[in-house]
């Protein structure tokens, strides 16, 4: 990951992102990744696949930072953008879109339309790993690309919602990274549980939101309206 460190302090998110689509450091990721985007789905087998790493997407000044674990192998793997064109994603963008956080209720490709309203997604691991679970080797190698792009966000974010228990260790551990103090004692995961990060100059709120994967929305774990009260205190707190 030398070309991330090189990057930090003085980079803008423009090349920022430029340089994690490129990023080959996980060979069992690019493997996966790229095989994935040859043999494609059958429902999409007319479709291209984006098949790279994919950086965060939205504002580049946002009030609201949404942590999530890795892009889907047919989901943000196919479109290029985390959270487009799969259930977790449809479920999610409905949610922002009747808070106010996002300018529309679908999300199916990354020229749709949608637009994100003061808000920023961010992937934990930023390749589809297989059956969605990074080692953590792999997590550890790819944290210097959420790390930087804290650093250029961070002066505007106000409130971040971590997306289940690997969001939220990722939240912790990133804003540890970039000098941001955790909750003490450590405040372990919950949906709807709210916490304090500490900063040099000021303090912003993590809150704990279960996923939306599909194996959380079929079993009711997560219902529309607990997804749309985390999201809605976001839209209020930012």
């Amino acid at each position: 990951m030398a070309q991330v460190r090189r990057l930090a302090g003085r980079a803008s998110l423009a090349e920022v992102e430029a340089e994690v689509s490129v990023c080959r450091a996980c060979p069992r990721l690019v493997r996966w990744r790229e095989d994935v985007a040859v043999a494609k789905r059958a429902s999409f087998a007319g479709e291209p696949y984006w098949g790279r790493p994919i950086p965060g997407w939205g504002s580049p000044t946002p009030a609201v930072l949404v942590v999530g674990l890795a892009p889907a192998a047919h989901g943000g793997n196919r479109t290029g953008r985390v959270f487009t064109g799969d259930r977790s994603g449809d479920w999610l963008v409905a949610s922002m879109h009747r808070v106010g956080l996002a300018t529309q209720s679908t999300s199916v490709d990354s020229a749709d339309g949608l637009e994100l309203i003061d808000t920023r997604m961010v992937a934990t691991v930023r390749c589809a790993p297989p059956q969605n679970k990074p080692t953590t080797a792999e997590r550890d190698t790819c944290a210097p690309w959420i790390e930087a792009e804290l650093r250029l966000v961070v002066d505007h974010v106000r409130v971040v919602v971590a997306l289940g228990s690997i969001g939220w260790d990722a939240t912790l551990r990133s804003f540890a990274a970039i000098g941001w103090q955790p909750p003490t004692p450590k405040a372990r995961f919950g949906h709807g549980v709210e916490a304090v990060l500490t900063g040099p100059d000021r303090e912003l709120t993590l809150l704990g939101c279960y996923h939306p994967s599909q194996q959380n929305t079929f079993t009711g774990r997560l219902t529309e309206p607990m997804l749309d009260d985390v999201l809605g205190r976001a839209a209020d707190l930012r």
